[in-house]
């Protein structure tokens, strides 16, 4: 898909080279659903290409999803000859960069000049150090909870949605083999051509990259202010990353207590030796306890966990609905939503100008509530000029969806109210189905496709749509419109299921 230039053009800022260039930009959306590939192609002066590729990866819940991203990094070479000049990581989720180790056999052939990472990735900063001992307890804590939960029978309908979720949190954070994304994350790093990874973060002056004249780049997030991070679905609710801490110990206390076979750990809280009683595990298996006088197992099967067969008036026959054994780990709900979320808002936002015009194309990862409203304050030097990040949202034509289009990731009043340009088109890179296979309820969000649609007056692509699997599909709005130039699109191997590959 291709951007179009301005009708009318902006004065060209003083600081800007005299000499303008086509303000259009080539973007080339891959179409895996729950994952994010964007390849932007940029005309320098001497009409050669630049080409900047955003993330690359897939959700692990994904049917034949390396399969899929293979077939993507294949296009990539074709379309680059292999050279990226830039790759953009926004985060460390599992479906923004699992492409770069599971296809690394097909990476190795690249030549990519710069990895550009927000400041939260970067080793020698204190502050992201802070954030990565609570990812690294959280997760640790999380596996071991998830762990548990698939092993037990029985579960209440609670429990088994906390099961669910977390299985569908440690997506994410995890390959079907069980790589760590922290593995595919170093792996894209490793690409670059300098010896480590550009980081930035919010504010200050722009970036400039010498090739593109005609190019500013501001970095809009992630914030440094840590309630910022905290932020979560509405801007009243707060899950703070602080107290991920704390539950991470205590769900992994947890854990450790329930191993049963682990003779070295000792619960201090335990008002009995360690000898004294029956394990519940082994009770619920029938063990009759060491007391002859007593049938623990039996007890336990009558009163708590089994079917009666001589049930008393009025008394359930099933007694299992009186479990509480897993409930204690309910809590990892809510270390995961601080796990997933935090990371989410993480993500490194750009918004790229051309300076002849001042239209703006908006990336911002999968930048959630806390990201967003952190834009706010910000403001950026150029030359003798103070821009806001309202007037860059006034000025943006183009907006890659955050987070699939999830209720969580797109502001209203923070967020969509402020982007008031006519010419506004927008790509959701979502899967409903594939969302609804994970018990992800709603996604995309109906009210802001219904937003999006009325603010674009229909331009918009999602990765899902039907047209896209058809070699001469077509869009429902006509081309050149608004910020589109032109739309092109081709469908995914037959063997990867109906869909597109790229619009």
């Amino acid at each position: 898909m291709s951007r179009r230039p301005a009708a009318r053009r902006r004065p060209v800022d003083a600081t800007a080279s005299a000499t303008t260039h086509a303000s259009a930009v080539t973007v080339r959306h891959y179409c895996q659903g729950i994952g994010d590939c964007h390849l932007l192609t940029f005309t320098k002066p001497d009409g050669s290409l630049f080409h900047m590729l955003i993330d690359c990866g897939i959700h692990v819940s994904i049917t034949g999803g390396p399969a899929l991203v293979a077939d993507i990094v294949a296009d990539l070479k074709k379309e680059t000859g292999g050279r990226i000049d830039v790759l953009v990581v926004t985060h460390e989720h599992w479906d923004h960069v699992s492409g770069f180790l599971t296809a690394k056999d097909l990476f190795k052939d690249f030549a990519v000049g710069d990895v550009w990472m927000a400041w939260t990735e970067n080793p020698a900063d204190a502050e992201a150090v802070e954030l990565d001992k609570f990812k690294g307890q959280a997760l640790a804590a999380l596996q071991g909870a998830g762990q548990k939960l698939d092993g037990m029978q029985g579960l209440n309908p609670y429990m088994a949605s906390v099961r669910d979720g977390l299985q569908a949190v440690l997506g994410f954070q995890f390959g079907a083999a069980g790589e760590r994304v922290r593995s595919a994350r170093n792996a894209a790093a490793k690409l670059s051509a300098k010896p480590s990874p550009t980081y930035f973060e919010p504010g200050g002056t722009p970036q400039s990259i010498a090739e593109l004249p005609n190019l500013r780049i501001y970095v809009l997030g992630p914030p440094r202010d840590k309630a910022a991070l905290r932020l979560e679905e509405k801007a009243s609710e707060m899950f703070p990353l602080a107290s991920g801490g704390p539950f991470a110990r205590a769900l992994a206390s947890g854990l450790k207590m329930n191993q049963a076979d682990d003779a070295t750990y000792i619960d201090e809280l335990s008002p009995f030796e360690r000898n004294i009683g029956t394990p519940l595990s082994a009770a619920l298996n029938g063990d009759k306890g060491s007391d002859p006088a007593v049938d623990i197992g039996a007890f336990t099967s009558k009163h708590y966990s089994g079917s009666v067969s001589g049930a008393a008036p009025m008394e359930d026959r099933d007694q299992s609905w009186r479990r509480i054994d897993a409930d204690w780990m309910a809590i990892a709900a809510d270390l995961a939503l601080q796990l997933d979320r935090g990371v989410n808002n993480t993500s490194l936002v750009l918004a790229f100008e051309f300076i002849d015009t001042g239209r703006v194309f908006l990336f911002p990862g999968d930048a959630q509530i806390g990201n967003w409203l952190s834009w706010k304050d910000l403001k950026f030097q150029v030359g003798a000029a103070t821009v806001t990040t309202a007037d860059l949202l006034a000025r943006t034509v183009y907006l890659k969806v955050a987070h699939h289009g999830s209720q969580n990731a797109t502001p209203e009043k923070q967020g969509l109210d402020l982007i008031t340009s006519p010419d506004l088109s927008a790509f959701v890179p979502t899967n409903k189905l594939d969302a609804l296979k994970v018990h992800w309820g709603e996604m995309p969000y109906g009210a802001i496709l219904t937003a999006l649609e009325a603010k674009t007056k229909g331009r918009v692509i999602r990765a899902d749509d039907a047209w896209l699997a058809n070699a001469n599909g077509r869009p429902a709005f006509a081309s050149p419109s608004g910020s589109i130039l032109a739309v092109r699109s081709a469908p995914r191997d037959a063997a990867r299921g109906a869909g597109g590959l790229w619009v």
